[in-house]
């Protein structure tokens, strides 16, 4: 099929209507200029040895750590949960006391395999049970009385990434409706995603650009220029997309949402991109009301995505340079509510995954030795797993992007 240029519709109005589709991750080909796409059927680089990248998992709504990393030999929690407590049956052990949901099976079998460390009673100090507070909080690494505009990564950006002026590549990708309160930096970064608001900005673009266009058949340095403009935008947004549709992984992923967004994470990273951190998310994790089977599905989804994607990864050779870590803006509420589902809570587990991560459970399991009203008390800030990440994957200083130590963890 013959491929169109937007550039060259017969009116502004043609131009105006055929943009309006947007231009995302998986961009069609129709909506880019045709002096560029033939630099996108060029070959891509292999991911550089010595590039660290990061993976975020969000579990939106508030995953229920309990019964996601069991203590299955507390008598307390059967106490508190009379009905949502899991049976033996319903358990894999991963120490004495400890079990994960059996949803989680090829979870369990890489943190047996040595990669995938769970990292306990993760939080911070005066908890939040607003999920758009909370999150807030988590995206930017900041006090729960503290209000900051920028993301954690989008701080590291700003202190440790140039905007990489020689290069189309993106310095963070994102899969899903919004950008990513993470991201948000102070400096101007290339940062690619699937959102409304990336579509509706590089339209806009587009139109200027449109508007500008050389009308003889001299172009000389206006051409130049538009040309310039462009490439970050256009060309990036089709380098991704046919890396991502034409991408052939070696092993089979599950059907989920959450498997096809990791999917197409693989195939940028095996593709070549110089990304450093890419953002998935996956929803449904409020579970107020009948929370056993949905809370289940979701944790099997989780744990057949990642074990598919680490898999993947392996296959290519690119196991060593890829770290995955889950996060939630809080976990739940030890007891359990009248409608078999549990309410907003605080601390909960992580899962960091990769092959140069240290086996084992890190940080201090909840007491559960609580009034029915009274709600976890965390043992592991939030911040010190990024101050983790930071200084142990990224090898940069956590203190100027976090603004004050926070004590590293022993899962790298």
């Amino acid at each position: 099929m013959e491929k169109k240029s937007i550039l060259h519709s017969s009116t502004r109005r043609e131009f105006l209507r055929n943009s309006a589709h947007g231009i995302g991750l998986l961009t069609s080909y129709q909506l880019v200029p045709s002096f560029f796409t033939h630099t996108t059927l060029t070959g891509s680089p292999s991911l550089a040895k010595d590039r660290k990248v990061i993976v975020l998992i969000q579990l939106v709504g508030g995953n229920d750590g309990l019964n996601t990393v069991v203590p299955f030999r507390d008598s307390n929690y059967f106490r508190l949960r009379p009905t949502l407590a899991l049976t033996e049956k319903e358990l894999i052990p991963v120490s004495k006391n400890l079990a994960l949901n059996s949803a989680l099976k090829q979870l369990a079998e890489l943190h047996l395999d040595g990669k995938v460390s769970i990292i306990q009673n993760v939080g911070y100090p005066n908890p939040n049970r607003s999920h758009f507070r909370s999150s807030e909080i988590w995206e930017t690494a900041s006090d729960s009385d503290e209000f900051v505009s920028t993301g954690w990564l989008g701080r590291y950006f700003d202190n440790h990434c140039t905007n990489g002026s020689s290069s189309d590549h993106p310095l963070a990708i994102h899969i899903g409706k919004q950008l990513p309160q993470t991201f948000r930096s102070s400096e101007s970064h290339i940062i690619s995603g699937s959102t409304r608001e990336f579509q509706r900005s590089v339209r806009d673009n587009l139109v200027d650009l449109y508007g500008n266009l050389p009308t003889s058949s001299t172009h000389g340095e206006n051409l130049k220029s538009l040309q310039h403009r462009l490439r970050k935008r256009v060309v990036t947004e089709e380098k991704i997309r046919f890396i991502t549709e034409k991408y052939l992984p070696h092993i089979d992923y599950p059907r989920s949402r959450l498997s096809a967004d990791l999917k197409s994470v693989a195939a940028l990273i095996v593709g070549g991109l110089e990304t450093r951190v890419f953002f998935v998310s996956q929803s449904g994790y409020d579970t107020h009301t009948n929370q056993a089977n949905p809370h289940r599905r979701l944790l099997q989804e989780l744990s057949s995505a990642m074990a598919a994607f680490q898999k993947d990864l392996a296959a290519n050779h690119l196991e060593n340079q890829v770290l995955t870590l889950t996060f939630s803006e809080f976990g739940r509420r030890p007891r359990e509510n009248t409608n078999g589902g549990t309410d907003h809570g605080t601390g909960a587990p992580l899962f960091v995954m990769g092959s140069q991560i240290n086996k084992g459970i890190v940080g201090t399991a909840p007491s559960l030795d609580l009034d029915p009203t009274q709600d976890l008390q965390f043992s592991t800030d939030f911040r010190q797993v990024y101050s983790t990440i930071l200084e142990k994957w990224l090898q940069c200083s956590s203190h100027c992007i976090l603004t004050r130590t926070f004590s590293p963890l022993d899962f790298i």
